[in-house]
């Protein structure tokens, strides 16, 4: 199989829809149309042509007709979009080589200071062996909920 290798310039080459416009600049020029059959649509007085109307057409119509221009070979949008990028970037990294995130940390057993003393049942020395038949019924009568089940630790019987 045949392949071959694409040079830079071409893959960077700007898609021009119209004339000299790209794709963005043609939406930020269908904005105001947009904003202004809105506009005349709701707001109050409904489908009539009043003064602010026309004010608010009018200045949507210049913020985008000034963002669609080009300067350097890039419209005016894209340069806001990387000033803001740049502006609201960290300006600190804080990095504390201590910090436990996503490590694995292999602690030492630190015996504790005080120490439990053991306490030994009355019946502690005798084992009772359950056949499996009886683990069967145990199992069931655990897992029934007709059978509520409570332990009592350290209490008087």
């Amino acid at each position: 199989m045949r392949t071959t290798i694409i040079p830079a310039q071409i893959t960077t080459v700007e898609d021009k829809i119209a004339g000299s416009l790209n794709f963005t600049q043609i939406l930020l020029l269908m904005a105001p149309v947009l904003w202004g059959t809105l506009v005349y649509a709701i707001f109050v007085p409904m489908m009539k042509i009043a003064a602010y109307k026309i004010w608010l057409v009018l200045i949507v119509t210049m913020i985008c007709l000034t963002l669609a221009l080009r300067v350097k070979e890039k419209i005016v949008a894209e340069w806001i979009a990387v000033l803001l990028r740049y502006k609201l970037r960290p300006k600190y990294y804080l990095f504390n080589k201590n910090d436990l995130t996503e490590r694995v940390v292999d602690l030492p057993f630190i015996e504790p200071a005080i120490r439990l003393k053991k306490t030994v049942a009355k019946h502690a020395n005798k084992h009772h062996e359950l056949s499996i038949k009886e683990l069967i019924k145990l199992e069931q009568a655990l897992s029934s909920r007709r059978l509520a089940v409570s332990f009592r630790f350290g209490g008087k019987t």
